[in-house]
């Protein structure tokens, strides 16, 4: 199995930022711009997965695309 890309959306400063690894993606102004930004690159990068944080870096939610390995029962 293929092990699958993260991205992150993280708060920056006044804006936020899309992440994946230790470098930064792109910015953007505002967070809705942020995740729009990282659903795109998520998918153009199967198997991928983007983790949205909250402004206190907690996690707000996630999207994974392609073979989710943790599927919820039902």
């Amino acid at each position: 199995m293929t092990s699958r890309s993260q991205y992150h959306v993280v708060p920056d400063g006044g804006g936020w930022k899309v992440e994946h690894g230790s470098s930064s993606d792109s910015t953007h102004a505002t967070k809705d711009e942020a995740i729009a930004a990282g659903r795109k690159v998520a998918k153009g990068n199967q198997p991928s997965q983007l983790v949205v944080h909250n402004t206190d870096g907690k996690i707000e939610t996630e999207f994974t695309y392609q073979d989710d390995p943790f599927p919820p029962a039902g």
